[in-house]
């Protein structure tokens, strides 16, 4: 009887341990990857300044979207990993075109919107972020189908994807270029109603302007100390 109790509780002990080991590689795995977003994330930071802080005011207004749509944990991480490195592609852009202070020719159009695929090829080579690379693959797909670069239309798109685009599209409009100077904020939330069911889904447009509003003076506050470091010749 003692040798089977003994038996028993080895046995236990071996699932026991098992079971911390398990734990503990998957705590690595995770702190490797999040090691993985902020080491790619700096390396934005060095080719362009602007889109690493870019990116990182995308991740908290994507994950409060998110939120208020009610995602799934999972797909919750995915877009947050999304939309911190939804530009990483851009590091093989050229900086003669990425950094060019004037409207692009299609032919440099054409390159620079090679981006998502970049940002694809190198993410979904890391452990993990397979789902992650298809939203940054997929960021500048239209509802009406006439984005890139599959053409995907509507919920065809994954919904990280159509997340992305909609805060995407509304920090780009609010900031500063070598181009042009960044709109007013109640502007920008005007034009994302306005391209709402042709460029951006409806619903995601609906959550961002509703928490827009809400906290107005917060997110006038995130963009207007971006825009007064920034030059527009």
């Amino acid at each position: 009887m003692m040798t089977t109790l003994r038996e028993g509780s080895g046995a236990a002990n071996d699932v026991s341990a098992q079971g911390r080991r398990i734990k503990q590689l998957e705590e690595q795995l995770q702190q490797m990857r999040t090691a993985a977003v902020c080491a790619l994330n700096q390396m934005l930071d060095l080719k362009d300044l602007n889109t690493g802080v870019h990116s990182t005011r995308l991740a908290e207004w994507a994950l409060r979207v998110a939120e208020q749509l009610g995602v799934s944990e999972q797909q919750f991480h995915d877009i947050e990993v999304a939309a911190i490195l939804h530009d990483i592609g851009k590091v093989g852009v050229p900086d003669a075109i990425l950094n060019k202070p004037g409207r692009l020719t299609p032919e440099e159009r054409e390159v620079i919107n090679k981006h998502s695929e970049y940002g694809w090829a190198i993410m979904r080579l890391i452990p993990g972020f397979q789902r992650a690379s298809l939203f940054v693959l997929h960021h500048h797909e239209r509802m009406d189908g006439k984005g890139y670069p599959a053409g995907l239309a509507a919920e065809d798109t994954p919904l990280g994807a159509r997340i992305v685009a909609v805060v995407d599209a509304f920090d780009a409009m609010v900031s500063n270029r070598s181009y042009r100077q960044g709109l007013p904020v109640e502007e920008a939330m005007r034009r994302l109603r306005a391209d709402s069911g042709t460029q951006f889904d409806p619903k995601i447009v609906e959550s961002f302007v509703r928490l827009a509003v809400q906290e107005l003076p917060e997110v006038s506050q995130i963009v207007e100390p971006t825009l007064a470091t920034q030059s527009v010749p």
